[in-house]
């Protein structure tokens, strides 16, 4: 006999021993027949394990309203979304805070045009840094230029708890979370920390983010956080020389899933240079006031945000907040 067909032959024997002390430790515990078939009738199964109660989500103390804004994919323009609605909200008269969540690119500071770092009074009191009237949170303000953050899950975590928990936020109708894309760690880190008081998709109109939003969509009702409604960004452009409107990603898509889920659309914001300019130069559009031409969507969504939070019962949104 050759050494292959050998060591086959070793193995089978093995194998052949394994089964007979299985079948045997089986036969004890009356799950085989004398014949050596199975028997699955009635077992007798310990008892189950005591469910431990989960430990309460405290609100933020003086936090009326959390809203998460998010997004399936990157490059939707979220950041955008989350600056210009903070900033909306702020200027039709209602305190804001800004939490910058998305810890691998956080952009806020750029978009708010400061590079103020956040001051500690001790280890668990922050001064948040104050921007165009929104008080601020962001890792972009903490660890500046570029490099990079390369951590995982636990870390993220504790990150969230120190901005969530440690931040002296005071008194806000408003605190908006920018989350990083996706459905991961610093998402569910959220969920898990605070009762959220809803959730603000942003997507484009293209087939690409809208399967990914979906994902997002699902996420947040399987964790129970309602779903305020879809902001479709990038919708259309206005062409100037022309005047006509051009859908570059596609038409009508953020309704139809809208509908299709039973949310609002919350609102439609056009492709114009003047927005991403804005975001570039530290001085979003939302600053140049409802009546501006380029911030009039931007103002129409915030308004729409508002209207939903107000539509929510007390205990879930805490004060009304009038938005005149």
């Amino acid at each position: 006999m050759d050494e292959c067909a050998f060591l086959v032959q070793n193995e089978c024997s093995r194998l052949a021993l394994l089964q007979n002390r299985v079948l045997v430790a089986l036969r004890h515990r009356d799950f085989v027949k004398p014949d050596g078939k199975l028997f699955f009738g009635e077992i007798e199964m310990p008892p189950a394990p005591t469910p431990q109660p989960q430990p309460a989500k405290l609100p933020i103390e003086g936090v009326k309203n959390l809203v998460a804004v998010a997004s399936g994919k990157g490059g939707v323009g979220k950041t955008t979304v989350a600056v210009n609605l903070a900033l909306a909200l702020k200027r039709l008269g209602a305190s804001v805070g800004l939490l910058d969540a998305d810890v691998y690119g956080p952009n806020v500071p750029i978009m708010l045009g400061t590079d103020e770092q956040p001051q500690a009074l001790s280890e668990r009191q922050i001064l948040p840094v104050e921007a165009q009237g929104v008080k601020l949170i962001s890792m972009g303000l903490l660890n500046p230029g570029d490099k990079p953050m390369i951590w995982r899950g636990p870390m993220l975590h504790s990150v969230m708890q120190q901005f969530l928990r440690s931040v002296m936020w005071g008194e806000l109708d408003y605190l908006i979370v920018d989350l990083p894309p996706g459905t991961g760690d610093v998402q569910l880190s959220l969920i898990q920390m605070v009762p959220v008081t809803g959730a603000v998709l942003v997507t484009t109109p293209s087939t690409v983010a809208l399967a990914d939003v979906r994902k997002a969509i699902e996420m947040f009702r399987q964790v129970n956080v309602d779903i305020l409604g879809i902001v479709e960004n990038m919708s259309f452009f206005n062409c100037p020389h022309c005047q006509g409107k051009i859908d570059v990603f596609g038409q009508g898509e953020g309704r139809r899933i809208a509908e299709a889920y039973g949310v609002p659309l919350l609102g439609e914001i056009e492709i114009d240079p003047r927005i991403r300019i804005g975001g570039d130069t530290g001085k979003p559009v939302a600053l140049l006031g409802e009546n501006s031409p380029e911030a009039k969507s931007i103002y129409a969504m915030a308004r729409a945000v508002a209207s939903r939070l107000a539509e929510k019962p007390a205990a879930a949104r805490g004060s009304v907040v009038q938005i005149d």
